[in-house]
């Protein structure tokens, strides 16, 4: 999920916890665990520091090892430790219980979403992404903006999100129920498919998709149940090829295809002699466009001269990335 919804669900959590009598009759332990709900439903997205390094470290990075199992256990002591020194009257075991909430619930969302995470690293490096819901989901985000507000006008907040959670467990269901229908109707078009890739989006009722067979990908939107198709593509494995190969030695598209589950390619021949490899992530089609995308320049001895990965919405934009050397992604 994005910033403002893990802030939101920080301050849910410190709301749920006053349900707790121990934590509601003292103001002191409210705050204590108010600071740690933020921090801890924040915290493994810290690791969004490594986009001042370069895209490429972010994106195969991001939602990785800050989001694994070791991560889940390790950030609620870390936490914990750092709140006694703000709090040391606090009861260190209710610290680190609501840290560990936090921290467990961040990581169960954001698989829930396209982007997903490696929560199962270090046994898996696989990315684990349900597609069920949109990185600002319009409908969580509010949910939690009105429980603050009622607590902000005096409503008790434990029975208020406990509610709230209930009713979004309710919520995360129908969400998997609705793309499983989208999957089936799919399907029915494309009953040879080897698999569906669906991306939600902000409207509840539409919904990306990416059918792939033996051998063409199809993109499509979902919308009202009805299934519109866009473009469609040769599916091409990546080609035992001079010029691939060399490219993919670079790190921004070693990136890219560390994260993206379906794409098409495409090699062409400049003026000047050398060669532009580029990848396109297919699941985000947005007006026609596809942002997410990897590009690597070579020379004609098959040298990498420039390379990006990341999102672009202008081609524009592109060239003027496209200024950078390798290293500065």
């Amino acid at each position: 999920m994005d910033t403002s919804t893990h802030v939101v669900m920080g301050v849910g959590l410190a709301g749920l916890a006053t349900l707790d009598p121990a934590i509601a009759a003292s103001p002191y332990m409210q705050s204590a665990i108010m600071a740690t709900t933020l921090i801890a439903s924040n915290a493994p997205d810290f690791d969004t520091v490594l986009k001042l390094r370069n895209n490429a470290t972010y994106i195969r990075h991001h939602r990785g090892m800050t989001h694994s199992l070791p991560a889940v256990i390790t950030w609620p002591f870390l936490i914990t430790a750092g709140m006694m020194l703000f709090f040391p009257a606090a009861h260190m075991g209710t610290i680190f219980l609501w840290a560990l909430i936090s921290v467990i619930l961040h990581v169960g969302v954001d698989v829930f979403n396209s982007y997903g995470t490696q929560a199962l690293k270090p046994f898996s490096n696989r990315w684990i992404a349900f597609g069920v819901i949109n990185i600002f989901d319009p409908f969580i985000f509010g949910a939690h903006a009105v429980g603050i507000l009622l607590w902000i006008l005096g409503v008790s907040p434990g029975p208020t999100f406990l509610l709230i959670y209930i009713g979004l467990v309710g919520y995360y269901v129908l969400r998997m129920k609705q793309k499983n229908t989208v999957v089936r109707r799919a399907r029915i078009h494309h009953p040879n498919a080897t698999h569906v890739f669906v991306s939600p989006s902000l409207h509840p009722s539409r919904w990306h998709l990416v059918i792939r067979t033996k051998t063409r990908l199809y993109v499509a939107e979902s919308y009202k149940r009805q299934l519109t198709f866009f473009e469609s593509y040769t599916f091409d494995p990546i080609p035992d090829d001079p010029i691939m190969n060399a490219a993919r030695t670079d790190k921004n598209l070693a990136a890219f295809l560390s994260f993206s589950p379906t794409y098409r390619w495409e090699i062409s021949h400049t003026n000047q002699g050398s060669y532009e490899v580029r990848f396109i992530d297919l699941r985000y089609r947005s007006k026609g466009h596809y942002p997410f995308i990897a590009i690597v320049h070579l020379d004609d001895s098959l040298q990498v001269t420039t390379s990006y990965t990341g999102w672009i919405y202008k081609e524009k934009t592109l060239q003027k990335k496209l200024n950078f050397s390798p290293e500065d992604g």
